[in-house]
């Protein structure tokens, strides 16, 4: 991961955006550099994974007719060395990193080249011919970008909220998928449009799922920079690893964590480890490293969401583990599955329209919950995250499969993907796992803790009275009103950012829950064991 941040005007003085800017400083702890072009300043502070030497150390700059364009990146751009020898005709680099061929893209092709990008990214152009900045993010909003408008009206961008906390006064996500020019959002690329629906049979379908999968994991095994993997034993991780062990020909990397007591998933995880035969570590963790570690998490997420919050708790630990034990800087994770071919609620969807038009929302909203919480947790322990279910010529496809296929017929979840991968992938008993839910099977003991310490912190009339305060997305039980109060000492007021609680849709028959754990859920039977 790296740390980026732009803004053009006046109001804001160099002390004061340095001052900001470092407070993401583990997102790039090799190098930081703060560069004025006129009123403009571009930030850059850079972990190295693509292109190690100081060459590709940013901003990239471009001169153009007696005019500097400048342009600051957190990002990894796949296929950049074919688009970049295409370049070379024109252009004359001066690293190997793959964010430096997107100003000559925006030379040549303006703010077309977003839809042109295989990327997970996010961009700061300075346009010295307009005299503007131009920003752009990934479709799915896997690396982070937020705006505001400081007090003279003036547009600011930065990587995470928390580095436009007091500059700004309202906070807003950049929405995935767009660019801003000319002072408007303009959407690129919508990742839940279906061009054309896919009726192919099932075995068509199923082997284009396993080879988009394999190329989507392929390409993001490339980095100047150790790797790791988060393997938690069920299906997605799993996959993510098998795969990877099959490409790499090597022992990979994988860690595991869980709860003193009660892990669930530790066992499966050796499972798949001893099958590949990879290097695998085991974090262990405690009650206390829970409650003590749960306001940092907070301040680190920026965001209130129960399950965001529980599920960051093994995650930003097995981070901060991986951090201090190891040298690695990239590691491979398995989000994005659920939203794609459902998840255990999933199954109470109506009909075929319904679990489409989910699917379609839970990807829409990705950047505020699951891949927040990949990012903050990783890139937070100074790591970059890789999700190959987010390849965008991946993600299209599963989205266009007909979803009276997708929707669980099988008595199987996920039973597409299951399918796609039977052989010597993985032992039969993890490819055919039921889910459980990652802030379940660090250990049910884990979300149990959380629950009695919010318990104990409010009395219920203490609960009634400080829920009341909040107008919007109020807290409804004590353990949402923990979040939130800590949530509101470290992002005053910016409650907004997030649209909601990420919960099952309640107008479903079966669906209509307090608690976001699929353990509350009629159909749990067997998961999480």
């Amino acid at each position: 991961m790296c740390s980026i941040m732009g803004y053009k005007g006046k109001g804001v003085s160099l002390e004061d955006f340095k001052q900001h800017f470092d407070k993401t400083i583990s997102r790039g702890p090799d190098m930081q550099r703060i560069l004025r072009y006129g009123d403009t300043v571009l930030g850059f502070e850079r972990l190295a994974i693509m292109g190690l030497t100081e060459e590709g150390m940013q901003p990239f700059e471009l001169n153009n007719n007696s005019s500097t364009n400048a342009l600051v990146c957190n990002g990894e751009i796949y296929g950049f060395r074919k688009i970049k020898k295409e370049l070379e005709k024109e252009y004359t680099f001066v690293s190997d990193s793959d964010c430096e061929i997107l100003l000559p893209m925006y030379e040549k092709y303006g703010t077309d080249m977003f839809a042109m990008l295989d990327a997970e990214y996010a961009c700061i152009i300075y346009d010295a011919s307009k005299d503007d900045l131009i920003a752009a993010r990934d479709p799915i909003g896997i690396r982070p970008l937020f705006y505001g408008y400081t007090k003279e009206g003036n547009i600011i961008f930065a990587s995470e909220a928390k580095n436009l906390i007091g500059l700004a006064d309202e906070v807003k996500p950049f929405p995935p998928g767009h660019y801003y020019a000319d002072g408007e959002f303009v959407l690129y690329r919508d990742m839940t449009k279906v061009d054309e629906v896919v009726s192919d049979d099932i075995e068509v379908v199923c082997k284009n799922i396993h080879d988009k999968l394999v190329a989507g994991i392929e390409k993001r095994l490339d980095a100047d920079a150790p790797l790791g993997f988060l393997l938690s034993g069920g299906l997605d991780s799993s996959l993510v690893c098998a795969v990877s062990a099959k490409i790499l020909k090597k022992p990979i990397r994988t860690f595991a964590i869980g709860m003193n007591t009660d892990a669930i998933d530790l066992k499966y995880a050796k499972e798949v480890a001893d099958y590949l035969g990879s290097d695998h570590q085991e974090i262990i963790i405690t009650r206390d490293d829970v409650i003590e570690s749960l306001e940092e998490v907070i301040s680190i997420l920026g965001t209130y969401d129960i399950t965001t919050i529980r599920a960051s708790m093994g995650m930003y630990l097995i981070c901060k583990a991986i951090h201090k034990q190891t040298d690695i800087r990239v590691l491979m994770t398995g989000e994005i599955s659920d939203e794609l071919f459902g998840y255990k609620y999933t199954d109470f969807a109506p009909d075929a329209a319904a679990f489409q038009e989910e699917a379609a929302k839970r990807i829409r909203e990705l950047f505020m919950y699951d891949v927040l919480r990949a990012d903050r947790c990783i890139s937070s322990n100074s790591m970059e995250a890789r999700v190959p279910f987010g390849d965008l010529d991946f993600v299209k496809y599963v989205m266009s499969i007909d979803p009276e296929m997708k929707m669980n017929k099988y008595n199987k979840g996920k039973y597409l993907l299951r399918h796609a991968f039977e052989g010597d992938y993985l032992p039969y008993d993890i490819l055919m796992r039921e889910k459980a839910a990652f802030s379940d099977a660090v250990g049910h003991s884990m979300v149990d803790h959380l629950k009695d310490y919010a318990a104990e912190k409010y009395s219920d009339e203490e609960f009634e009275k400080l829920s009341a305060k909040y107008d919007f997305a109020r807290p409804f039980t004590k353990e949402s009103l923990l979040y939130r109060e800590i949530f509101e000492k470290f992002y005053p007021g910016q409650a907004q950012m997030i649209v909601d609680f990420w919960m099952p849709n309640k107008e479903w028959e079966g669906c209509n829950v307090n608690d976001p754990s699929a353990r509350v859920l009629s159909n749990y039977g067997a998961s999480g064991e």
